[in-house]
């Protein structure tokens, strides 16, 4: 669950980091775009009006005047040809459309273009250091000089027309010299043809007044307002976008991180009230999908420890009824035998039946121990001939008209493997009582060495097992309906207990169809050599 909420935490704060490299670009791109409006708004009707002084000069005016508003204002002017700039094409279309655009080459520099004639396609190029005082000389530069050719009365009206035409940015108006908000000494510039800049009322603008020579009127340019690069409002928006982009990050990790813990919850509660097969969604790499498949490999495991522990109890319960049945009757029957062979033959059922009671739990003891995890295995050197010999010899006794055979014959050298004697014994001794258990009259042992692995087999010319039943037959307490029935004996552990140490042993125990004797054969693969030796292990 930790990792759950750091995941939690981490995303939280990757979308803070998010929001807030947003916002800083967000603001840089809007001070940007804003700056340049500002800028261009600045510079559109003052450079408009220089470019169409430029328009109907021929060439060697052009440069007369270019260098005379040169040398004025104090700006590098240049006339160059529009394909010549490095601009892209949505600029050039601004260009021919008639705009001014800004474009900022340093710190407090810019350079301003502006559109002379369409064809040849001719452009203005003005850089500027401090764009607001330089072009508010020049702007009173031009507009005094465009409207000292007109007479006094019509000096307003055609400060509008320029105002309309030329898409100044900026408040443009003729004022007369008392109608100024200015001081006597002010008022005395301005009447001697100088130009005055003063603050409004807030100090967030600046008015420039400029006295027209041989005119009444005085130019007022203004209010110019100050750009501010991060206006209050933006910054709120900015922030209530950042906090709900938060918020629904947020949400949806918690939602979805709810909805599959619920999931999960859910599931153990069922399994809680009974049903095993319950299973939690499993999906996705992340903590929550590892523990839901841990969850899930669990649930599949109890389920399958409780229905085998289910069966375990049901055929104990019906393998230990037979034999106990025989010994409630045989202790009624001794009681009431007459002769001494009457009741030595009761003894003799009585002692078979306690015989295959020990049998059974001796089994029954093995398995449980093996299922429940690996017991200490000594590994050690096994010689199988020697280790075929004794099971041989042990089970001949057994169903003396069954031959046992020995497929392969022993070399010149030992065959040693390495495993637990213990067990290995335990194995063969399984799979042969097996097979001469339903042998009709031949069962044969063999094994081979390869360079990694050994192979032990064993088979029998008995009836053999339908390949549909051949992995159910290792369940353990089964057997078959057919010729392996009840009246051939056994518990239905004996394999049970084969596959499980063979598993001890990094192995596999298998079962097929004898070629040479047509009934089956088992047989045991594992390694030659084992990983862990002389230590005992656990699962």
């Amino acid at each position: 669950m930790n990792s759950i909420f750091l995941r939690i935490y981490g995303g939280m704060l990757a979308a803070l980091v998010l929001v807030a490299l947003l916002g800083v670009a967000a603001l840089h791109l809007v001070n940007q775009v804003r700056g340049d409006e500002y800028r261009e708004r600045l510079a559109q009707g003052t450079f408009r009006l220089m470019a169409d002084n430029l328009k109907p000069q021929n060439e060697s005016a052009r440069r007369s005047s270019l260098s005379q508003l040169q040398s004025l204002l104090g700006i590098p002017l240049q006339l160059q040809g529009l394909t010549e700039q490095p601009l892209d094409h949505a600029a050039r279309i601004r260009l021919l459309a008639g705009q001014v655009l800004v474009r900022q080459s340093g710190a407090h520099a810019a350079k301003i273009y502006s559109l002379v004639s369409a064809a040849p396609e001719l452009v203005l190029i003005g850089e500027v250091r401090q764009v607001s005082e330089q072009l508010a000389r020049a702007t009173v530069y031009l507009l005094s000089d465009e409207l000292l050719r007109y007479p006094v009365a019509e000096q307003p009206l055609r400060l509008a027309e320029l105002k309309r035409s030329k898409q100044f940015g900026f408040p443009l108006q003729l004022l007369a010299i008392g109608q100024t908000p200015l001081d006597e000494d002010q008022r005395r510039r301005v009447e001697e043809g100088d130009t005055v800049m003063t603050l409004g009322q807030d100090g967030d603008a600046v008015h420039i007044f400029a006295g027209l020579l041989q005119s009444p009127w005085v130019l007022e340019i203004g209010p110019l307002s100050l750009m501010n690069p991060a206006p209050p409002q933006l910054l709120v928006l900015i922030g209530l976008l950042g906090l709900s982009l938060i918020g629904l990050i947020v949400y949806l990790l918690v939602r979805q991180l709810e909805r599959r813990l619920r999931g999960l919850e859910g599931a153990a509660t069922r399994i809680a009230a009974g049903s095993l097969s319950a299973r939690a969604p499993a999906g996705g790499a992340d903590s929550v999908g590892r523990l839901a498949t841990a969850f899930n490999n669990m649930a599949m495991q109890l389920q399958q420890l409780l229905t085998i522990q289910r069966e375990m109890v049901r055929a104990v319960s019906h393998e230990l009824r037979t034999p106990v049945a025989r010994l409630r009757f045989g202790l009624e029957m001794l009681g009431d035998a007459q002769s001494a062979a009457a009741r030595r033959k009761y003894q003799d059922g009585m002692d078979n039946d306690i015989q295959e009671l020990d049998r059974l739990v001796d089994e029954m003891l093995t398995y449980a121990r093996l299922e429940q995890g690996a017991p200490p295995l000594q590994f050690q050197l096994v010689d199988l001939d020697a280790l075929l010999d004794q099971v041989l010899t042990e089970q001949a006794l057994l169903r003396p008209g069954v031959r046992l055979e020995c497929g392969t014959p022993p070399g010149a050298t030992p065959a040693l493997v390495e495993g637990e004697l213990r067990y290995l014994h335990r194995a063969l001794q399984n799979l042969v009582t097996n097979a001469m258990r339903h042998a009709e009259g031949r069962v044969r042992i063999s094994y081979q060495l390869g360079p990694e692995y050994c192979r032990l087999e064993v088979e029998d010319d008995g009836p053999g097992v339908p390949e549909a039943e051949w992995e159910r037959l290792f369940t353990p307490f089964l057997r078959l309906d057919d010729s392996r029935t009840r009246a051939s004996g056994g518990h239905g552990l004996g394999l049970s207990i084969v596959r499980r140490i063979i598993h001890w042993h990094a192995g596999r125990a298998l079962i097929a169809t004898s070629d040479s004797l047509g009934g089956a054969r088992f047989s045991l693969v594992w390694p030659l050599r084992q990983t862990l030796t002389g230590d005992a292990h656990q699962a």
